[in-house]
């Protein structure tokens, strides 16, 4: 028996796709990268006067400190943009929280900043998939969904960082804020594949700096006295590489470091990531870390200090999220849509989310492909088709017990 009947039809009816391609186009001309400060306040102005057609209140939300190490090895304060925030009905019984990220991962100064049509369905720009598409989604799901008088019943806030293609460091306390004791979570990131593929189970991630501090000496006269940072950090590059196992994966990807040839460098600074597919592998490893630490400082008589760790949770798949994916596979069924799923090594703010225990389906966005380069493209059909399955999905939600 199809459920696209009555009050859900007639709003689904009115998403506009034209419209919502007009907005994309718009807000895809604003640069946007995480670091364009400027760029972030326009794009938050936008959001806030197209979003404040919904009820509720909008309120721009300050980023979280946070710090990083720079090639000396010194902690910076890092500058975010403000995070945009609308809370609907927060007194109601049952409420859900809809993200998604405004920043892209194009600076200010990068060349890809215009929009191409490759085709009559097909739009390439900067952002277009990841994911001002996906903003888009958002607005014109729950604009339908606000002529459903039962909608109006239940509330839910809608968080748009600014911060999300860089670890969502400054909005982590925020998202784990505003998704606690939610019924249920999307997030707009662009689908897995063109066809349309959620993302199913995802791995976590952690970024990590460690900064070794020898000390110099002449490299001909005395290099006996000296310690060697740069050795030092080799090491622990390639002995961190030895932690990799299955569950998890470690990349050493940078040393800042070094002096001249004549000169035993006094410092160097290891940057590394890892990828751990379960919570256990990634305590697992920060206890082997800190011990092989523990090792290098004394073998090679130097000092190491630590900044970063695990940024993104691991994202199992329990049992509540699993219902949601087949309630949305089975609303997308009635849109005429084939909805899959598959695990990715991928991370979002999904991982956040499902952290706090809020099942969440993070890849309701548009379809489209090659993100994070200058062929990112958006498929434009789907805007109107993944606005129709997001309301359609948040409206048996709100009506039926289903988690």
């Amino acid at each position: 028996m199809s459920r696209l009947s009555g009050p859900l039809q007639q709003a689904i009816e009115t998403i506009d796709g034209a419209a919502m391609l007009a907005q994309v186009e718009r807000w895809a001309r604003i640069n946007s990268g995480t670091s364009n400060l400027e760029g972030l306040a326009r794009m938050a102005e936008e959001l806030s006067e197209a979003f404040s057609t919904l009820p509720g209140t909008i309120t721009l939300e300050e980023p979280a400190p946070v710090t990083a190490v720079d090639a000396s090895g010194k902690e910076t304060a890092v500058q975010s943009g403000k995070h945009v925030v609308l809370r609907v009905r927060p007194d109601a019984e049952r409420r859900f929280i809809l993200t998604g990220h405004m920043d892209t991962v194009f600076p200010a100064d990068h060349p890809f900043q215009e929009l191409t049509w490759l085709d009559e369905h097909t739009l390439n720009g900067p952002g277009t998939a990841d994911m001002k598409g996906g903003l888009a989604i958002i607005l014109a799901s729950l604009t339908a969904l606000e002529q459903i008088e039962a909608w109006q019943q239940v509330g839910y806030d809608v968080l748009i960082n600014a911060d999300e293609e860089t670890g969502s460091l400054s909005s982590a306390p925020l998202i784990e804020r505003l998704a606690a004791g939610k019924y249920a979570a999307l997030t707009f990131e662009p689908a897995a594949t063109p066809e349309g593929t959620l993302a199913h189970a995802r791995g976590g991630s952690g970024n990590y700096s460690l900064t070794v501090t020898g000390k110099s000496a002449h490299a001909g006269r005395n290099p006996h006295e000296g310690r060697n940072a740069i050795v030092a950090a080799s090491t622990l590059a390639v002995r961190l590489k030895e932690l990799q196992r299955d569950d998890i994966s470690v990349n050493p990807a940078k040393i800042d470091g070094g002096a001249a040839n004549n000169v035993v460098p006094d410092h160097a600074v290891l940057r590394f990531n890892i990828r751990p597919k379960e919570p256990a592998a990634a305590e697992r490893f920060e206890a082997e870390m800190h011990a092989l630490i523990g090792e290098v400082k004394q073998a090679q008589e130097v000092d190491i200090t630590i900044h970063g760790g695990i940024s993104r949770p691991p994202k199992p798949v329990d049992r509540k999220a699993q219902a949601l994916f087949d309630l949305v596979r089975e609303c997308g069924a009635e849109l005429g849509q084939e909805i899959d799923w598959k695990s990715t090594g991928g991370v979002c703010d999904g991982n956040n989310i499902a952290a706090t225990g809020v099942p969440v389906v993070d890849t309701m966005g548009v379809r489209g492909g090659k993100i994070h380069s200058p062929d990112e493209f958006m498929i434009v059909p789907s805007l109107a088709e993944r606005a129709a399955l997001a309301a359609m999905v948040l409206h048996r939600l709100a009506t039926e017990n289903l988690l």
